[in-house]
């Protein structure tokens, strides 16, 4: 693929991010995208075989897979909740137009689903290895593993500074530091974590 091409296609995703997060996937054209990106309609098709295809190179391109490889599952527990704290906090605060694209897909249980899983899921799968293992080492003490691992899961994925919440928020929005720290205080606490 020439440079032209691929930076053709980056434009063409870029765009799709941004209005299928803004507008959802159903809502939003290919006509839409190719105007955003200001594209050929036909390179759509060239490049990604369709709308659908296109959404899953959303992810192909831009949901962090290579970090996540690269991941020790037999560290120490709590270094791998850190990690995971760590990590997805700053996805979150790095790319917002795709967390409220996957949002939007799970609240709508749509069929694009799948795709989501195949990228998202192993995050959540390493999380439930070292939730339990640090139960079973004596680290970490909770009731369900179930509750716990969507407990974590919606405390990393809440978006706390939304217009909605406005209302009762007082402090100035976090910097990523302070946020990854909050974050790992409240989590660490709540599985009853006591470093030894």
């Amino acid at each position: 693929m020439s440079t032209g091409d691929a930076d053709i296609k980056i434009r063409i995703l870029l765009a799709a991010k941004k209005l299928f997060a803004q507008y959802g996937f159903e809502k939003t054209t290919v006509r839409q995208i190719c105007e955003e990106a200001g594209a050929n309609v036909a390179l759509v098709s060239y490049h990604f075989g369709g709308k659908e295809n296109m959404f899953g190179a959303l992810f192909e391109t831009f949901f962090p897979n290579g970090q996540l490889a690269k991941v020790d599952p037999t560290l120490d527990p709590v270094a791998g909740v850190k990690f995971i704290i760590r990590e997805v906090t700053a996805f979150r605060n790095r790319d917002y137009q795709l967390i409220s694209i996957i949002q939007q897909e799970i609240i709508m249980n749509t069929e694009r689903i799948q795709k989501i899983r195949e990228h998202v899921m192993p995050t959540w799968r390493l999380l439930r290895h070292w939730l339990e293992l640090g139960r079973e080492q004596g680290l970490f003490h909770y009731r369900s593993l179930d509750t716990t691992l969507m407990s974590v899961v919606g405390t990393l994925l809440f978006h706390r500074n939304t217009e909605y919440w406005a209302v009762l928020l007082k402090e100035e929005p976090p910097t990523l530091e302070a946020m990854t720290e909050e974050l790992t205080f409240f989590i660490l606490n709540a599985l009853q974590y006591n470093a030894k």
